[in-house]
């Protein structure tokens, strides 16, 4: 059972530290390296700006969703609302990504809790393994694996939609 901070939330796992830290920063040297590709479609390279330092700092996020037509890629906050990536969109929204080896100018929306319960059920039915970890490896419980329990795990992640700027061709 996932121990409960206040208010029913779970506990957020803990940043990575250590030799942890530098696995899970791994593939943004596979990016550096000219080898997005082989990460695929799935994982994106997000920069985004400090908002003490306002120094360029990156991430490499799984795509929760993608729209090319309307040229939106969705994120999850897997650490909650205080991930420093995060935040960051929060204070600074306008970004770049990479996809593959395709770069793209990016807004950052946050979409509300409603909207968040509705992406996270769609996910759980695209990707279940992987909706399936994502919430045990928030300590989110999905005891039966229904819609309505991925809905209401949805309630509680903060989400992110990127949007490309008029103009750039999506894949």
């Amino acid at each position: 059972m996932a121990m409960m901070q206040k208010h029913g939330e779970p506990d957020r796992p803990r940043l990575p530290r250590g030799w942890r830290r530098r696995l899970a920063r791994l593939p943004i040297a596979f990016y550096r390296a000219g080898l997005g590709p082989a990460l695929g479609r799935r994982l994106l390279l997000l920069r985004h700006t400090g908002r003490h330092s306002g120094l360029d700092q990156f991430v490499v996020l799984e795509v929760v969703a993608h729209d090319p037509e309307r040229g939106t890629w969705t994120l999850a906050s897997g650490f909650g609302p205080d991930a420093a990536w995060y935040r960051n969109l929060q204070a600074a929204p306008k970004t770049t990504i990479q996809v593959g080896n395709r770069h793209y100018a990016v807004t950052a929306h946050f979409p509300s809790a409603e909207e968040g319960s509705e992406l996270m059920a769609r996910y759980a039915r695209s990707h279940p393994r992987a909706a399936r970890r994502l919430c045990a490896f928030m300590g989110a419980r999905v005891p039966n694996g229904s819609p309505h329990s991925y809905r209401q795990v949805g309630l509680r992640i903060p989400f992110v939609r990127l949007e490309a700027a008029l103009g750039q061709h999506l894949p």
